[in-house]
């Protein structure tokens, strides 16, 4: 698909804009002060395909912690601003990747200059990051409610402020927590600026809501070539977050494929837990691609019966077909054995390795 040619900028090592692939972020949901805990989470991210993270810097605390987590990440990471511009400039001299402010919410345009100024010699970018949910009082009075011309009218006032002090490294969101909002406030902006727009819906709600409406949004937009990074908010561990927003790429032609597992979604006359196994090997070819991009992609098939399961066996490389706490393994649809679960599933992922890499 065509997509809209837009600025680019770069995160760390990640370039945003300009054709550059579509990058996916996530958030961390633990305090930015334990830092154990966020560089797990960093690090689970990055294993699953995450791009970049971001991380919220409320306090001189969370600043202060952004030091031992810039050095450490393996990430490119971005500091969640509000209100506080001396959090910003603290966060660029703990050497952060890049920030995520609204220009109007902190302060004058004097501490808008400090922040800028604090930025430039590093060209770090700021996303300028309008929510539905947060706009400006005298918006909200003039269009009635967070309209897309309200949330627009909004961003562009806040690149105003960035680009009087000439600055361009600059992203920007517009995000609603509903679908017809979000894709309008999108399609708005994307016609008034040259910026990278960082796509997602905001507070888009539990997994399956949330992962089906984000869908439902972002695949339009990205359906019309606009999007240049992304993020699926969901009330969910961030793993959720970092999966659903890899395979929306995917499924939109817009990220290498992963891996390729046909499961079935089990009956009555399953005797083997086809979800734990289908889940494991899912993980870990998604890890084994990474670590291997020039391997082939091959198809598996992990199948609870026999109603469908030689069926499938027959069109996958390898697959699995359960039985009664055992699975018969399948190469090309050769029965090679019967085994235990566990032993099949490891079994099948070692012939993976070695299939995969002739």
């Amino acid at each position: 698909m065509k997509r809209t040619e837009t600025r680019q900028i770069h995160i760390g090592n990640v370039a945003i804009g300009g054709g550059a692939p579509i990058s996916v972020q996530t958030m961390a949901n633990v305090p930015t002060t334990d830092i154990p805990a966020v560089l797990n989470q960093i690090s689970r991210a990055a294993e699953l395909g995450c791009d970049l993270f971001r991380v919220a810097v409320p306090d001189q605390a969370a600043a202060e912690a952004l030091k031992t987590l810039c050095a450490k990440s393996p990430l490119p990471l971005i500091a969640d601003i509000h209100f506080d511009y001396r959090l910003a400039i603290a966060a660029v001299e703990a050497g952060i990747s890049a920030l995520r402010i609204n220009p109007g919410n902190i302060g004058s345009a004097d501490r808008v200059k400090a922040v800028v100024e604090a930025v430039r010699p590093r060209q770090i970018p700021i996303r300028i990051g309008v929510n539905g949910g947060s706009l400006e009082r005298e918006l909200l009075e003039k269009y009635g409610s967070a309209t897309p011309e309200a949330l627009v009218e909004s961003a562009l006032k806040h690149v105003a402020l960035l680009e009087a002090l000439d600055y361009r490294e600059i992203k920007i969101s517009v995000k609603a927590s509903d679908i017809p909002r979000t894709v309008a406030a999108y399609r708005l902006l994307s016609e008034r600026v040259p910026y990278p727009l960082h796509l997602g819906l905001t507070e888009a709600g539990t997994v399956r809501r949330g992962t089906i409406t984000s869908a439902i949004a972002l695949s339009r937009l990205l359906e019309d070539g606009i999007g240049d990074t992304l993020r699926v908010s969901l009330t969910a561990p961030i793993d959720e977050e970092v999966r659903v927003g890899v395979e929306l790429l995917r499924a939109c032609g817009l990220r290498a494929p992963g891996a390729w597992v046909t499961s079935c979604p089990t009956c009555g006359r399953t005797k083997v837990d086809v979800q734990a196994a289908a889940e494991h090997i899912s993980d870990v070819l998604e890890q084994f691609y990474r670590q291997n991009p020039t391997a082939k992609r091959l198809h598996i098939a992990v199948m609870g019966c026999v109603v469908n399961g030689p069926g499938e066996a027959r069109e996958a490389d390898l697959a699995l077909c359960g039985g009664t706490g055992t699975f018969a393994l399948y190469r090309k649809g050769e029965h090679l054995a019967t085994l235990p679960a566990t032993e099949a599933v490891e079994t099948l992922l070692r012939l993976l390795a070695e299939e995969a890499q002739k």
